[in-house]
This record gives structure tokens, C-alpha cells and sequence, in this order.
């Protein structure tokens, strides 16, 4: 990004020949585009932070394919139509299963588990201790016959709870009791009858699996592609800053005076006494001047009188922004060294005075 003019309209020494109401109109200028670089600024930390997230992303068929993704709103159009036909699919499992629950039901030993247990006219009043989630197969039936939403969703919970009709009749009743040898039959039929049902569910259960992996998919692209889209605006808006920039650099240069010979020897003889972070940006400029200067050999000569004039100026401002900073840093290192120098010798006068204190306490003292 092209090097911001510092302190326009404000040129020292009578350097700039703008008028105060034009230079404070391109000072504002330059303050809007730097608020705009810091916006685009933002944004692009955000790409960057999804893309470290996720990682590089698939690479061959899979790319191509990504491509070929759409909007979000199609995605969420085709994740709707697979998950009404997902829905249909659960609700023919759960039809072919009422046809075991009939059966179920119907059987001779099914009558103690037709509806909930009575435990108050059965006396039964240990019967919550034990039982944690009471079930029975009329509780069961209005579950898979609701139309307002809170019924079963999944034939797995329908075969739960059949599970847990018969697993608390066994666990509450003797072993030696009716009751218990009923639930034992009834489990034994239905589990066989599941066994030959389970193929389908799990059948349903791969196609869920690969759905849901689809829609994954679908829904990371669709966000990579967004932010591919981001990133290709954001190159432009920059691309825009930048020429902004260097429009306003170049009117500014342009209503200035030529830098002299004194003032080039000033700036040469200034380089030697920036930090290496600030003699890799004054490279920077130079570069940003002169494509075929390499800024990062070995050992770089800055020939003064070729540089041109745009480049000059902004090299005699960031010389002299530069030592200006390292001075006003090396001041506030200096007083805080000071200060830290007083503490500690602070510090060692009051030891010293508590010292000569209690010697003249100890001297004082009178002898037993």
C-alpha cells in the first residue's frame, strides 16, 4: 500500500504553497482513505481468520465441483426439500413398525402393559423408587399417533420405550412372578421382530449420514465462496485506496518546491541512524519507486540524485517521523529508568534508616 503523505498542508519550512482552506480539505481527504484502509483493513483480517480456520480447502474434482455451488438460499431450499424427504421416509418406517406394535399388543401377555401401572390402588409405594421413567404401550400409542409436533420423531425412540415397557416390568417383579415372566415372553417375541425390522432403520440411518455430510459440505462452500467473493472486492477496494492515495500524494508533491542538495546530503546522512525496521521501510519506498531496486540484497547503495522528486519528499518526512519517534522513545526509557533508579535508591535509604533506628533503640536499651 502506497506510503501516506504525513502532515499535509503542515509542510515546514515554507515547503508547501497550498492555501490553509486547500490543504485542510486534502488533509480531511487523506483521513477519510486511511479510515477507509482501516475498514478494508478489518474485513480482510476476518477472511483470513475464516481461513485459518478451515483450512486449505479441497483441492481437484472436489474444487471444481465447489465452483459449481450456487447462493445460500438454494442451499437452504435443497436442505429443506432432502429433510421433508427424510421426514417421509421416517414416517413409512414408523407405519411398517406400528404393524409390530399391533402384534405386540395384541398378544396374550400384553394386558399388564396396556396402560400405565396403578400405584396407589395397587399399593405399590416403593414402585417411584425404583422406577425411574415409567412406560406403558398406551403412552406409547398416543406418542406415535400425535399431529402437534410432540410425538416421535424417530422410530429408534418408539423402540426405547417398547425396551423400557419391558425392562421395568422385569425390574421392579420377582423373577418367580406372572408379571415378570409375561414382560420376559413379550421381549423375547419383540426382539426378534426387530431384529428383521433393523435393516431398514439402519438402511435410513446411512442415508441420514450422507445427507447431512452433503449438506455440510454444500453449506462450507457456500461460505467459502462468499468469502472468495469478499476477498476478490476487497482486492479491488484496495487497489482503489491505493490509487486514492497516490492521487492525492501526487497533487501534493506537485505544489511543492524541489528538494535540495543540502537537504539530500541531511536525508543520507539521517539513514544512518534509523532502526533496521525503519531502514527496511525506507527501502520500501525506494522500491515502490523503482521496480528493478532490489530492497532486500545483501548491500544496498541509495543513489540520492536519482531518486525522483515524489520519492524524496516522502523519504525526508519518514526520516524525520522516524528519529522524531526514537528520540520521544528513547526520552520515556530514559525517565523510566530514572524513576526506577530513585525507587531503588529510595528503597535503600529507608532499609538504612530502619537499620540506624534500631541500633539506637538496641543502644538505648536499659542493661538487666
Amino acid at each position: 500500500m502506497a506510503y501516506p503523505v504525513p502532515g499535509l498542508g503542515q509542510i515546514p519550512g515554507g515547503d508547501s504553497q497550498f492555501l490553509p482552506v486547500e490543504a485542510e480539505g486534502i488533509k480531511q481527504r487523506v483521513d477519510e482513505v486511511l479510515n477507509w484502509v482501516d475498514s478494508l483493513e478489518h474485513k480482510l483480517k476476518e477472511v483470513e481468520e475464516y481461513y485459518s480456520i478451515v483450512g486449505v480447502t479441497n483441492s481437484g474434482k472436489d474444487s471444481d465441483k465447489g465452483r459449481q455451488v450456487v447462493g445460500i438460499r438454494k442451499i437452504q431450499q435443497e436442505a429443506a426439500r432432502r429433510e421433508a424427504v427424510a421426514a417421509k421416509r421416517m414416517q413409512d418406517l414408523m407405519r411398517q413398525f406400528g404393524t409390530i406394535f399391533r402384534q405386540i399388543t395384541q398378544h396374550k401377555c400384553a394386558w399388564p402393559f396396556m396402560h400405565p401401572v396403578n400405584v396407589e390402588g395397587l399399593g405399590l409405594d416403593d414402585y417411584f423408587e425404583i422406577i425411574d421413567e415409567p412406560m406403558d404401550f398406551s403412552t406409547i400409542k398416543n406418542q406415535m399417533e400425535a399431529k402437534d409436533g410432540t410425538g416421535y420423531w424417530h422410530v429408534m425412540q418408539v423402540h426405547a420405550d417398547m425396551r423400557l415397557v419391558f425392562e421395568n416390568a422385569m425390574k421392579y417383579n420377582e423373577e418367580a412372578s406372572d408379571v415378570y415372566y409375561m414382560a420376559k415372553t413379550l421381549l423375547g417375541k419383540y426382539e426378534e421382530k426387530w431384529a428383521h425390522f433393523l435393516p431398514k432403520v439402519q438402511e435410513e440411518e446411512k442415508i441420514r449420514e450422507e445427507e447431512e455430510k452433503q449438506a455440510a459440505m454444500e453449506a462450507l462452500l457456500a461460505k467459502e465462496a462468499t468469502h472468495t467473493k469478499t476477498t476478490r472486492e476487497l482486492s479491488n477496494e484496495i487497489c482503489n485506496a491505493n490509487d486514492e492515495l497516490e492521487k492525492l500524494r501526487n497533487i501534493v508533491v506537485g505544489r511543492c518546491r524541489k528538494i535540495t542538495t543540502e537537504e539530500k546530503l541531511h536525508i543520507g546522512m539521517a539513514l544512518a541512524k534509523l532502526s533496521p525496521d525503519d531502514l527496511q521501510k525506507v527501502l520500501g519506498i525506494v522500491a515502490q519507486a523503482n521496480p528493478i531496486f532490489q530492497a532486500r540484497a545483501e548491500e544496498v547503495t541509495i543513489e540520492m540524485d536519482v531518486l525522483d522528486e515524489p520519492t524524496l519528499w516522502r523519504l525526508k518526512f519518514f526520516v524525520k517521523d522516524a528519529l522524531e519517534n526514537a528520540m520521544k522513545k528513547k526520552k520515556e526509557e530514559t525517565t523510566k529508568s530514572g524513576d526506577l533508579r530513585r525507587a531503588q535508591s529510595n528503597e535503600v535509604s529507608n532499609k538504612r534508616n530502619a537499620t540506624s533506628k534500631l541500633a539506637e533503640r538496641r543502644t538505648k536499651r536499659p542493661r538487666a
